[in-house]
């Protein structure tokens, strides 16, 4: 199953401090903007997400058709046929996708702790 770019989404209460925070940690903005309330930020091939008041606590986040420079991958699994996966193994999904559409669409589940799992596909 290929998953695509990974990223921590992190929720931030204060987007401007917590970009500066990162910054010095080494990490550019690539993404987002302050007006719209979220960053993608990168150091490396390592990726953040900094959301102010868009979720509530943090996640992980996988994106396909997307690698670590938010690039299109020629070839990837779509987040319908990692959902169909998922759910053949026994996985519980706290959001499917309609898998009567095409393009952009994304799941919700946990992992046996409790944490939030985001696959959102973009295109």
């Amino acid at each position: 199953m290929k998953l695509g770019a990974f990223s921590v989404s992190l929720s931030v209460k204060d987007l401007t401090k917590s970009k500066e925070f990162y910054e010095k940690l080494g990490f550019s903005s690539m993404g987002g903007s302050l007006e719209n309330n979220y960053l993608i930020m990168k150091n490396g091939s390592t990726l953040i997400g900094l959301f102010q008041a868009m979720f509530d606590g943090n996640m992980l986040t996988f994106n396909p058709g997307w690698d670590e420079n938010a690039q299109n991958l020629d070839a990837f699994d779509d987040v319908r046929e990692i959902q169909k996966k998922l759910k053949e193994s026994g996985v519980e999904l706290d959001k499917s996708a309609d898998e009567t559409t095409e393009g952009p669409e994304h799941i919700f589940l946990k992992d046996p702790d409790g944490n939030m799992i985001l696959i959102d596909q973009h295109r």
